[in-house]
């Protein structure tokens, strides 16, 4: 019982606040001093300023948060997140985003069997232009008509 007793008043000591600690001020001048004393060493927080988050999405406490982050790999491409249910709901529902699911699977069908380009082409470089040798002769002839032009090296 007693050990009990010794355990509860050691848990109520644990749970009391310590007196915050204040940092020692230096004071240059007595006026400074006093004015410390005065204000019996209270302590503001500096101004606080609340940020905006990043998106738009209202801030929800309870969500889950990925601490994994994924680097964009092959397969980022072709994979969707299935839609919430609010997504759902502000697409028209089910029945109406399986029927645009099915136009869109569709259309994509449609395009592939007709062997259409895409709308979105990667874009091909095309290499350097090169001279022929009759127009380096010429190019030749015209420079050293000129005087002026310098004889590229490796030539």
């Amino acid at each position: 019982m007693v050990l009990a007793g010794m355990v509860l008043v050691g848990a109520a000591h644990a749970q009391q606040a310590s007196p915050p600690a204040v940092d020692p001020v230096p004071a240059a001048d007595p006026a400074a001093d006093s004015a410390a004393e005065s204000t019996d060493a209270v302590r503001t927080l500096e101004e606080v300023r609340a940020l905006k988050p990043e998106d738009d999405t209202p801030l929800d406490l309870y969500g889950f948060r990925n601490p994994v982050k994924v680097e964009p790999n092959r397969f980022s491409r072709s994979w969707s997140e299935p839609p919430t249910p609010e997504q759902v709901s502000h697409s028209g529902g089910y029945v109406l985003m399986g029927i645009s699911y099915g136009l869109m699977a569709a259309a994509k069908g449609l395009h592939k069997l007709t062997g259409g380009r895409d709308q979105i082409q990667s874009a091909i470089a095309r290499p350097p232009p090169e001279l022929s040798e009759d127009q380096r002769r010429r190019a030749l002839r015209f420079c050293a008509q000129q005087e002026g032009c310098q004889v590229p090296p490796g030539d």
